[in-house]
């Protein structure tokens, strides 16, 4: 499997899963219905180990372009490379967030609220407070990042890091399984925790095109938050590892 198809399929595996475990909990008449929040976040940290288990052996599981733009600013991950994957990961986000749509159509006729049906694809804040949603985003997004740089690298020493081979493995997903978690639970309250572009704009894209009755606009002056915030927070991830690192 190449990384880019890697990607897409991991992506689309993720948005499956994580979308899905949404549309379980808020649309109507579903066997898990109203089952809250800790049913979401779990689910979302299953999609991160099934879409990181699957596919780290053959592109080290970035899933998200927040991710790839955080290892290639912390100089472990190729620039060039970094187009491939993005795209793939969008289209990946959106191949996913369209299967969730149409196992869950018979479930969207029936559920009235047009906000629930929206959350099944894309984020929305509790507090919509521009500044102060763009703050979580960013700091999710930092937290994942970082975290996911030490994880994956494979030593803290005298190493040159960008001529080691650094990557999270298959093993590696369930540490990033419980990273992700954990940022649900403590972080993802305020905005829903997109802390991935692709996780947010593909499926907001699909949301838009798709003939779901009842729906609503799409936010899209909300779109840009979920997008800035994630990219803002894996540099900054990025250069503080840079910081913190050995310089050969």
């Amino acid at each position: 499997m190449t990384p880019f198809l890697a990607e897409f399929i991991g992506t689309a595996l993720l948005l499956l899963l994580g979308n899905g475990v949404v549309a379980n909990v808020v649309l109507n008449q579903t066997k898990g219905h109203n089952s809250g929040w800790i049913v979401i976040t779990v689910g979302w940290a299953m999609a991160v180990f099934v879409g990181v288990f699957v596919t780290s052996d053959f592109s080290g599981a970035h899933l998200n372009p927040a991710v790839t733009i955080g290892l290639a600013t912390a100089g472990v991950f190729p620039w060039a490379d970094v187009p491939a994957y993005l795209l793939a990961q969008f289209l990946g986000g959106a191949l996913g967030a369209t299967l969730v749509w149409v196992m869950h159509r018979p479930h969207y006729e029936v559920t009235e609220n047009p906000n629930a049906k929206m959350a099944t694809f894309c984020t929305d804040p509790a507090i919509r407070n521009l500044s102060s949603n763009l703050f979580s985003e960013i700091l999710g997004t930092f937290v994942l990042v970082f975290a996911v740089l030490f994880l994956a690298a494979p030593t803290f020493s005298v190493t040159s890091l960008p001529d080691a081979e650094f990557g999270l493995g298959a093993l590696g997903a369930v540490p990033v399984a419980f990273l992700v978690l954990a940022i649900g639970l403590s972080l993802g309250g305020t905005t829903g925790y997109a802390i991935n572009p692709a996780r947010d704009l593909s499926p907001r894209l699909m949301h838009a095109l798709l003939p779901i009755e009842g729906k609503r606009d799409s936010n899209w002056s909300y779109a840009w938050v979920p997008v800035v915030g994630p990219v803002v927070g894996s540099v900054l991830a990025g250069l503080l590892y840079l910081l913190l690192s050995p310089t050969p």
